[in-house]
């Protein structure tokens, strides 16, 4: 058993992504978690992560902690999710992420690491 504060955790250069901070609350460096991670991802207005192609096998979930974020899939079908709202998302599906909103959001995100 692994108890991690907030106040413990780093932030990390996390690819593709701007206007951002990342931090990783569990994972197999953190707390030795080996079949999935999660982390604490928090958005300046602007702030986002570029095109995620769809070769990425990885399962991810976004439950937005505060404020919204705006999720695009390859059709340009725009999902906004909201505090206390989540998305999830299929091994190979590709997204865009940004904060249009004027306010700074936080995401947890969740997800799985390769078999």
């Amino acid at each position: 058993m692994v108890k991690r504060k907030y106040e413990e955790l780093k932030s990390y250069d996390a690819p593709g992504h701007f206007g951002m901070t990342a931090m990783r609350i569990h994972g197999k460096e953190e707390t030795g978690a080996e079949k999935f991670w999660m982390g604490v991802s928090t958005f300046l207005p602007g702030g986002g992560a570029e095109w995620a192609y769809e070769d990425n096998p990885l399962e991810k979930v976004y439950y937005v902690l505060e404020g919204e974020m705006t999720v695009t899939d390859k059709e340009g079908k725009k999902y906004v999710i909201h505090k206390d709202e989540s998305i999830s998302f299929a091994p190979n599906e590709g997204r865009d992420l940004i904060n249009e909103s004027n306010s700074p959001a936080k995401m947890l995100v969740i997800i799985n690491y390769p078999a």
